[in-house]
């Protein structure tokens, strides 16, 4: 009987712990170098107030070009974002803003949200 409990309880911390793996891996921040911040300045095309992650797409146009490319932005989450003071209409599609980032490590157009200015104005509380 004593075998069968070991077995149980060894079956349950493995189980425990891979689960316990997924849910840190999701929240990792590994994809982003942290230790830059860059700025783009463009309008927004869409603003997806969601969990557990709420996403920024930023239109940005380079000078004298007509084509435009479509950054990704991860953020919080809306209870976070709520908490310091965002709102779920704090932007608006064709809204002009700067938003101030840690970009993807790989290169693509993307990054997690450190600040966003409308009019030169933070929303919030900065992160």
């Amino acid at each position: 009987m004593r075998k069968r409990n070991f077995g149980l309880a060894v079956l349950a911390a493995a189980t425990a712990l891979t689960l316990a793996g997924g849910a840190s891996a999701h929240h990792s921040a590994a994809m982003y170098d942290l230790a830059t911040k860059t700025t783009l300045v463009g309008t927004i095309k869409e603003f997806e107030w969601a969990n557990p992650h709420t996403w920024v797409q930023l239109e940005v146009r380079r000078p004298g070009d007509k084509q435009s490319t479509v950054w990704i932005f991860e953020s919080l989450g809306t209870n976070q974002l709520t908490r310091a003071g965002w709102k779920r209409d704090s932007l608006k599609a064709g809204e002009a803003v700067e938003v101030v980032f840690n970009p993807l490590r790989d290169g693509n157009h993307g990054g997690r949200v450190v600040s966003v200015l409308v009019d030169g104005k933070p929303i919030g509380i900065q992160q």
